[in-house]
């Protein structure tokens, strides 16, 4: 497949199944609560297909290495959500998204000069994943304020995500390979949720979603973990199957284990 199909291909793929997901996550936050939306979110929506193109590429050994890369960067995304969560207390749509992008790319830019072992991209995402999420607890529980859903709602909700993956995309095809590295992992899906949700159900109600999503990214750090140690030995297409599967049963864990009343 030549480089140009290729590239069209997985634009267009991300395209459709960020906005698809979105959509889902947007109205299940709306109507289930934020929590159950947040663990839609964190799944690997715009991850999984950028992996899939990735191993169409190169070998399993590169898809290996770039997870770490993707580990240690993810530990910043909660970062991101729980920025978001602060500043939307008080803030408009325009200074929370900006005050959450300022610290992504800072602290993106840190990660990517660093060289990271497996090792030391875990300890980050042991460390800020639940500091992040014990800072945003008080966050989490805002009852959703009932919404009356007009008949462009879904369709402006799909083309707003699907125009941002575009924006990102488009941006990266201009950059160093260093951006691009890091726009590889930008939080795509949680920045669709900041834009979407905050005019329709106000800065409070929305961070509550942005700050239940950070113990679900512990659970998609799990499945990069996932990936990195099954991409030699087992090939591409199992560890990605493998890396879906562990990054649905961490959520899946996390949501019985707050049925459960433990405060993860």
């Amino acid at each position: 497949m030549s480089p140009n199909v290729l590239f069209w291909l997985s634009l267009v793929v991300k395209m459709l199944v960020t906005a698809g997901f979105v959509v889902l996550a947007t109205a299940v936050a709306e109507r289930a609560g934020a929590f159950v939306g947040a663990l839609i979110a964190t799944l690997p929506i715009a991850a999984g297909p950028a992996y899939v193109f990735l191993a169409l590429e190169h070998d399993a050994g590169f898809l290996a290495a770039s997870a770490i890369a993707s580990l240690a960067v993810n530990a910043v995304t909660a970062v991101f959500a729980l920025t978001y969560a602060v500043a939307a207390q008080r803030r408009g749509l325009a200074l929370s998204l900006a005050a959450a992008f300022v610290v992504w790319l800072v602290l993106a830019f840190w990660v990517r000069s660093m060289q990271w072992t497996l090792a030391g991209a875990l300890v980050l995402n042991a460390v800020v994943i639940p500091v992040c999420s014990v800072l945003g607890r008080r966050f989490r529980d805002v009852k959703m304020p009932l919404m009356t859903r007009r008949w462009y709602d879904i369709p402006l909700r799909a083309v707003m995500a699907a125009t941002l993956v575009t924006s990102v995309v488009a941006i990266s095809t201009h950059v160093g390979p260093t951006v691009t590295g890091m726009l590889a992992v930008f939080p795509i899906v949680l920045s669709s949720l900041m834009l979407i949700l905050q005019p329709r159900i106000g800065g409070r109600a929305s961070a509550a979603v942005l700050a239940n999503t950070i113990p679900g990214l512990g659970g998609f750090s799990l499945s990069l973990l996932a990936l990195h140690l099954a991409a030699v030995p087992l090939g591409a297409p199992l560890a990605l199957t493998l890396a879906l599967a562990v990054s649905i049963g961490a959520n899946l864990s996390i949501w019985a284990a707050r049925r459960r009343g433990i405060p993860l």
